[in-house]
């Protein structure tokens, strides 16, 4: 995804580089899956109970400063690595190749430096031709970690499993395949929620995001190229509170607000694994990196998720509370060549394409009186700048809530009262 602010934030989604149909790639997907578990665990030192026992048995005042941290890393990631794992998607492809013995899978899939796409030739011209038959093949990969061992709840990002016609697999740390289901996208936060029929599964602890501290270490697990499952990088906090508007090759955006900036290696793949701190706590979801700079990546607050996650718990879905508003943040640059008397609020605009409406019909900002080129100063005594966006604040309110919004229409400011909805979309 193209970022829109001088930068290339590139959203990690279906960017496993896994190819099926030809017997190469299958074989080796699965083979790098299958070797993978004794593999990290021989990396980590951790491969059998006696290396296990060993670690445990160190205490600090044996050991340097340096090597203290390093066996704080490997307790945290032996505590976490289990509950962390990867997402396959399949999905029905044509089966040129099997067809056309000529062809190879690059022959159909323009690979770049973070995914590929599908790119079908054209070899049935004739509109009386018959269709090439097709069959599932794994065509992306991301990462997730087990919220919930008694629900089989797994947290992930909804760019991984953003593609509707696709089938989902999750892989366990110890080899398991089980059929997944998405049972909610977050539609203003790249969150979504997977479930597996399978209980008791490893879950991982959920920390505080907002107790980090920059130069903290953090530590990312993922699937990374969707072929090293579990792999693991380090790293620090190098930021927080950054804000981005991340997209995908399809044209997809997502806005990430006040999300952690780090310098452990986030690779294709690990889109939805978790970052955590040393105690072995979930701190942040994965989510994109920087494509024009070295060892930047963001990561969503595990805090942002956890509302999500408790909707799902109790309601089996994500219930998010929505005004019906476009917007655009004003700055001062917006200010300035707008000629605004403001430099801060949400200014109500309609979209560049005649169906990205100004003011949902019927919806609350709507029954509220709200309209187009208005600006949205202040909800509920809070300020609504860079600092604080619209959409953050209305998040952290539920359906029903009735709020002051405090309006600039027409040069004049004035009080409105909303009652915020249901989103359904």
């Amino acid at each position: 995804m193209k970022i829109n602010f001088n930068s290339s934030i590139i959203i990690l989604a279906v960017a496993a580089l896994i190819i099926g149909g030809a017997a190469g790639a299958i074989c080796g997907f699965y083979a790098g899956q299958m070797s993978v578990s004794s593999y990290t665990h021989s990396i980590l030192g951790l491969k059998n109970n006696q290396n296990a026992n060993n670690l445990n048995n160190q205490t600090n005042s044996s050991v340097s400063p340096d090597r203290q941290e390093e066996l704080s890393v490997e307790a945290a990631v032996k505590k976490v690595s289990p509950a962390v794992v990867s997402v396959v998607i399949t999905k029905d492809v044509p089966q040129y190749y099997s067809q056309f013995p000529g062809f190879s899978p690059n022959d159909f899939f323009n690979f770049g430096p973070f995914g590929f796409q599908l790119q079908i030739p054209n070899l049935n011209p004739s509109p009386n031709s018959q269709k090439a038959p097709t069959q599932k093949q794994e065509v992306g990969g991301g990462s997730g970690f087990v919220i919930s061992s008694a629900d089989g709840l797994i947290l992930t990002n909804k760019h991984v499993v953003s593609d509707q016609q696709a089938d989902y697999t999750v892989v366990t740390n110890d080899g398991q395949k089980l059929p997944a289901k998405v049972v909610a996208r977050d539609p203003f936060n790249d969150i979504a929620v997977l479930k597996v029929n399978k209980t008791g599964l490893p879950e991982v602890t959920l920390g505080d995001s907002d107790k980090l501290q920059i130069g903290q270490t953090v530590i990312a697990i993922g699937n990374a190229l969707g072929e090293y499952r579990n792999t693991v990088t380090r790293g620090i906090i190098s930021g927080i509170g950054r804000n981005v508007v991340a997209g995908d090759t399809t044209g997809q955006s997502e806005s990430l607000e006040n999300i952690i900036q780090t310098d452990a290696a986030i690779n294709p793949g690990n889109s939805g694994g978790p970052l955590i701190n040393l105690a072995g706590q979930v701190i942040a979801i994965n989510s994109a990196i920087n494509q024009s700079g070295q060892l930047i990546g963001f990561s969503i607050p595990i805090n942002q998720a956890k509302k999500d996650i408790n909707n799902v718990k109790q309601y089996g879905k994500i219930v998010q509370a929505y005004l019906g508003v476009r917007y655009v943040m004003i700055n001062d640059a917006i200010a300035k060549s707008n000629n605004l008397s403001v430099n801060y609020g949400a200014l109500i605009v309609r979209g560049q394409s005649q169906d990205q409406l100004a003011i949902i019909p019927g919806g609350p900002a709507d029954k509220a009186g709200l309209v187009e080129n208005d600006i949205i100063l202040e909800v509920n005594g809070q300020k609504v700048d860079e600092n604080h966006s619209l959409s953050k604040v209305i998040q952290t309110h539920k359906p029903g809530d009735i709020l002051t919004l405090k309006v600039l229409h027409k040069g004049q400011e004035k009080t409105v009262k909303v009652t915020l909805e249901e989103h359904k979309g």
